[in-house]
């Protein structure tokens, strides 16, 4: 069975995108996947990188037991959905820290013997997909800011680490706090239809 890896991080227990979270990994399921959410939040997940595990960065030991279930997760996934806000058009700090950590030497990359361009490890991530919900109108993000996370995803991390893969992202602007129930549903069965389409898509046909 196709593995999914459905990765969450929002403080609130009531945020939407928890609700969003939540209806990936069912939707995952309902479509023929092995579906395994994982909230950073939940876990508490430490996302400082030590000096210990920077020092081991360039070494053959690297990385360390204290995340070996995310990496075994990650290198099983044939999918990865993020699922997370967006603060000061970038990362949640726990999400920073889970790539710092878990998106490592000998798991995601390996180092060039001259320490040149990353060799991607993830061959077996076929499909990466990331939602996002921010604060700030569609305009501030595309024409101000660039979309500098989706920049960052794409090219820095699914780019380097897995170039085979296919990305997608669903960006939902001016959500500065947990939608009124009625937007609320209108946004969670728009996601639940966009995952299910998308889940289809991505799996190869009988």
């Amino acid at each position: 069975m196709k593995k999914c890896l459905v990765v969450s991080c929002h403080p609130l227990d009531n945020s939407l995108c928890r609700n969003l979270a939540n209806q990936a990994e069912r939707t995952m399921r309902g479509n023929g996947y092995d579906a395994r959410w994982i909230d950073l939040y939940d876990t508490a997940f430490p996302p400082a990188l030590s000096a210990a595990e920077r020092s081991r960065y360039y070494q053959a030991d690297y990385p360390g037991d204290d995340i070996a279930d995310h990496v075994a997760a990650l290198r099983a996934a044939e999918v990865v959905v993020l699922v997370f806000p967006t603060w000061w058009f970038g990362f949640p700090a726990v999400l920073k820290g889970w790539f710092d950590r878990v998106w490592v030497p000998g798991v995601a990359y390996d180092h060039s013997p001259d320490y040149g361009p990353l060799k991607p490890l993830l061959h077996d991530l076929k499909h990466v997909v990331a939602v996002t919900t921010l604060g700030s109108p569609w305009w501030v993000d595309r024409l101000i800011m660039r979309r500098p996370v989706r920049r960052v995803l794409k090219t820095a991390l699914v780019g380097a680490c897995a170039p085979k893969a296919r990305f997608h992202m669903l960006s939902l602007y001016k959500r500065p706090r947990m939608c009124p129930p009625p937007v609320s549903r209108r946004f969670s069965a728009g996601w639940t239809r966009f995952c299910g389409d998308w889940a289809k898509t991505a799996s190869p046909p009988p």
